[in-house]
């Protein structure tokens, strides 16, 4: 989770108000896809008004549309990703500093997923502001669940040992091929069972979103890294 925070913040953070609400009404109209007022928006995230209207110059910024795809979200994602990076799986908690050049794209297809939350394969404002507003001053709850959607790659309610695969394979591509400490070819399988043997609470072979919240809230470091991110903005 702190890698999908830390990348979707960086460069709104750096944003300053230079306008009045006039100006950034008028800026909500030029745009081909309008986003709810920021009353509507205020009211439904965490953020005040001052605070969208900074997240939305750098969301308008990235995306001049106002919608933004699957390939424009691999493309922004990936500049944050290069030669790989310092990555946090929030369950498993793993972090590795990574030295070789890394693909983003196959982890940012599920975050984009995640996003995504009207399954129509655009990503609008509300969207992406719903989201961080979760992973960011969401509580615990909210931003577990946030993450079990994330993990549960075929949204049947449950993360199998298919889907963490896959998931943990995508960050050890986003990490890089190589890392220090190096990594064992089963590291990736090693990491699963370790997930299930610690999540899967009825060893149905499966994880549910009760088992999963349980399971996080029981592990100290997890929930510190809930809260890495809390004051960003």
């Amino acid at each position: 989770m702190g890698a999908v925070v830390g990348t979707l913040t960086m460069q709104t953070k750096q944003r300053r108000i230079s306008r009045d609400k006039a100006d950034d009404d008028l800026e909500l109209t030029m745009v081909c896809h309008r986003p709810e007022g920021l009353d509507q928006m205020e009211a439904l995230t965490n953020f005040n008004k001052r605070e969208l209207q900074v997240l939305y110059r750098g969301f308008k910024n990235e995306c001049p549309s106002g919608i933004v795809n699957e390939e424009t979200f691999k493309q922004i994602y990936s500049q944050f990703f290069p030669h790989g990076g310092k990555a946090c799986v929030s369950v498993c908690v793993c972090r590795f500093h990574s030295l070789s050049p890394a693909d983003a794209s196959t982890y940012a297809h599920y975050l984009f997923n995640a996003f995504d939350t009207a399954h129509n394969g655009t990503i609008k404002f509300e969207d992406f502001v719903s989201a961080l507003s979760i992973l960011l001053r969401g509580t615990i709850t909210e931003k577990l669940q946030w993450t079990f959607n994330l993990y549960d790659i075929n949204r049947d309610g449950y993360i199998n040992k298919e889907e963490m695969t896959d998931i943990v394979r995508a960050i050890y591509d986003m990490m890089g091929k190589y890392t220090y400490p190096a990594l064992k070819t089963d590291a990736p399988k090693q990491h699963v069972d370790a997930f299930f043997q610690k999540m899967d609470k009825n060893r149905d072979g499966v994880v549910t979103l009760d088992e999963f919240i349980f399971s996080c809230q029981e592990d100290e470091n997890i929930m510190r890294s809930l809260q890495l991110f809390e004051n960003v903005i």
